[in-house]
């Protein structure tokens, strides 16, 4: 299968059996990061939690959200 990464565009083929081929097949708001892409935000959002200026808001679920 075919892949396009979404922030720098590279192609690359992945194995159609494989995990990350059958989300994309099935659930198209899936998006594909190439290996580089993915290592580098992991990279940047680590620092950025080093920080302790960047937190991860969860949203709060009243009774009424049920």
């Amino acid at each position: 299968m075919r892949v396009k990464c979404v922030i720098c565009d590279q192609i690359e083929t992945i194995d159609n059996d494989s995990f990350v081929a059958k989300r994309l097949r099935n659930r198209p708001i899936h998006t594909y990061t190439c290996k580089n892409c993915y290592d580098r935000i992991t990279e940047r959002t680590k620092v950025r939690l080093a920080t302790g200026k960047f937190r991860i808001n969860k949203p709060v679920l009243n009774e009424d959200d049920w």
